[in-house]
């Protein structure tokens, strides 16, 4: 069984989008493209730490957005991620995608099936990075195992949003954490069952 561990970039108002550069994602009008880059060049040598350990090499399960636009930069600059030519690219879309990356793999028609029969076979786990609405749809049918969060302190109060259509009701339990000296939040959790519910104080 392998695991499928979705890890972000979000703001404190839950928004996902583009965070590495204006040219990322401007759809919709998002003007606020490449949030994260000043909170980077301020991070700690902690929080560079925490963020080599995030990074440690799995096979990647990716929307065709994010594919493209991984496959137009991290071939040349495999040096700044020691095997990520290596290991198998899942690209996720019911369009076609030229597969221009080594060892990438289409995935399409009935996604969900071939996503579970991923999970449920050997191999590394499967990390979603970026990739919205690949996102929304593995939470909306309980196929994330983990959540691997960067949250920034900042709102935006417009752009794509992780936690949009489609999540569900789930509980979740952190594993690990860290808060830089520059506000970022590192946070991992793990699928913990049902949400409970009651009465404070009873």
């Amino acid at each position: 069984m392998r695991k499928i561990i979705v890890q972000e970039f979000i703001t404190l108002d839950g928004v996902m989008q583009a965070p590495g550069g204006p040219e990322e994602d401007p759809s919709g009008g998002f003007t606020y493209g490449g949030w994260t880059a000043p909170y980077f060049h301020l991070a700690d040598e902690e929080a560079n730490k925490f963020m080599q350990k995030n990074l440690e090499i799995t096979d990647l399960l990716l929307g065709k957005k994010t594919y493209e636009l991984f496959a137009a930069y991290w071939p040349e600059h495999a040096d700044m991620w020691p095997g990520i030519n290596d290991v198998t690219k899942y690209v996720v879309s019911n369009s076609s995608v030229e597969l221009t990356w080594i060892n990438s793999e289409h995935i399409t028609g009935d996604v969900i099936a071939r996503i579970k029969e991923l999970k449920a076979g050997n191999g590394s786990i499967l990390k979603v990075i970026g990739s919205g609405a690949l996102s929304q749809t593995l939470l909306k049918h309980d196929l994330v195992d983990e959540l691997w969060l960067m949250i920034f302190p900042i709102t935006l109060g417009t752009g794509k949003r992780l936690f949009d259509e489609g999540t569900i009701p789930a509980a979740f339990a952190v594993t690990d954490s860290l808060i830089t000296s520059n506000g970022i939040i590192f946070a991992n959790y793990s699928r913990a069952g049902e949400v409970k519910t009651g009465t404070v104080g009873v």
